[in-house]
């Protein structure tokens, strides 16, 4: 079973390059299990029984099921589908000294050497206008298609010693010769619509290479994006093999928390808060009715954790540092950086111990403060009980990531608890 999840969260990965990618697939997958799309400018008509997501701005997705019974309180798990990298500028195209390259912004905190001399590619949407209305097409340009090109080391002796990356300069991926296809034209054909239909884009540099088991048993697991789809397919994975319980389930899919979740789709925005609003007034909770259903409710906030560095233990805090295959990361900060408090921790503890589900702790080193995730940002509009968690991984925000292969089934069978209590 182990390494059967392993296995579809790699091709899950694959399937999904970008955030917009990521909202699809979550959506093909809950609609193969008999969930039903839902409008935001429409009005909802729930049912007991029925199954429900909707969707907002092509990158987050929020799905729910009613029960047939009065609801105790609201059980929600959010995560996020996008992940550091580098976007395609409006005006990419730089033909100069016979080459083409593109210019490019860097998206998020990312590791930026780990980008060096891999095979990469672009993916993203595409808007055209069909009978005066807008539509978008998701567009992945799968094959070997770019390279970020470091610097020869007979170019560059103190390479070695700590470089400065310029990400106008040193970041911009090789697409050919001077004489090589338009981008935009290549995503455009590519998605099957002629480049002068297309009138916008979000277009984004992708890592290539797929995932992979390694260690002397397949013990750990290598591959892109894992912060934080790791995460979003874990809770996902948990929701959909759930069933009954008291409470109303909940998966929220956010997007921009690498760049701050400050957008109508990232935790800072109202969409959770609105979609729960929704919901109780369709099921006909007043509103001091929906008030009672947020005490009694519990928000996992899934974003993965740094696992103690096997060559730099020093910049983690021995006691409260994760390993990799340690169980699932209960995150803490005094700062609240991290939702977790007391209550909540015991909470995930318990679910997790009738789960039979190890539990690891991480703190970060008091002069090395970590940033904040998707828990403590939207506790501000929605306030739930909240705990932070995740997955110890190596390498966060590079290129490729590490974690442990136990470990991920061990987050779909907490979830599963989770969801069904």
């Amino acid at each position: 079973m182990e390494r059967t999840y392993i296995d579809t969260l790699a091709q899950l990965i694959a399937r999904s390059p970008t955030c917009y990618h990521a909202a699809t697939t979550a959506a093909e997958l809950l609609a193969a299990a008999g969930y039903a799309p839902l409008d935001e400018g429409q009005r909802w008509q729930l049912r007991p029984g029925g199954k429900y997501y909707m969707t907002r701005g092509g990158s987050a997705l929020i799905a729910f099921r009613v029960p047939e019974h009065a609801p105790a309180g609201f059980r929600l798990a959010a995560a996020h589908g996008d992940s550091p990298c580098f976007k395609l500028k409006e005006n990419a195209a730089l033909r100069d000294g016979g080459y083409l390259r593109l210019n490019t912004e860097v998206y998020g905190g990312l590791r930026m050497s780990s980008w060096f001399d891999r095979p990469l590619s672009v993916a993203g949407r595409l808007f055209t206008e069909e009978d005066g209305v807008l539509r978008q097409t998701l567009v992945n340009i799968d094959r070997d298609l770019l390279v970020i090109p470091s610097v020869a080391i007979h170019f560059d002796r103190a390479a070695n010693d700590g470089v400065k990356y310029r990400a106008n300069v040193d970041t911009l991926p090789l697409a050919g010769g001077d004489g090589a296809a338009d981008i935009l034209t290549l995503a455009a054909e590519s998605a099957g619509l002629r480049p002068e239909d297309v009138l916008g884009s979000d277009l984004l540099v992708y890592c290539r290479q797929p995932g992979t088991r390694l260690g002397s048993s397949g013990e750990l697991f290598m591959a892109p994006r894992l912060d934080d789809q790791a995460c979003v397919w874990g809770c996902l994975h948990g929701f959909l093999e759930s069933s009954g319980g008291a409470h109303l389930p909940v998966f929220c899919l956010l997007d921009n928390e690498e760049v701050g979740s400050a957008t109508p789709e990232g935790a800072a925005s109202t969409l959770l808060r609105d979609v729960l609003r929704r919901i109780a007034g369709a099921l006909g909770i007043d509103g001091e009715g929906y008030q009672m259903l947020l005490s009694r409710s519990l928000l996992v906030s899934a974003d993965n954790a740094h696992a103690i560095h096997p060559n730099h233990p020093e910049l983690s805090d021995k006691d409260n540092a994760p390993r990799l295959n340690g169980g699932i990361v209960l995150k803490f900060s005094a700062p609240r950086r991290y939702a977790t408090d007391g209550g909540s921790a015991a909470a995930f503890r318990a679910l997790c111990r009738r789960a039979d589900v190890p539990v690891q702790t991480m703190a970060n080193r008091s002069d090395l403060p970590g940033g904040s995730t998707l828990g403590s940002i939207a506790g501000t509009l929605v306030p739930v009980s909240a705990v932070d968690i995740g997955l110890a991984q190596l390498a966060m925000h590079a290129a490729v990531e590490v974690m442990g292969a136990e470990d991920y089934p061990r987050l779909i069978a907490a979830m599963r608890q989770f969801y069904k209590e």
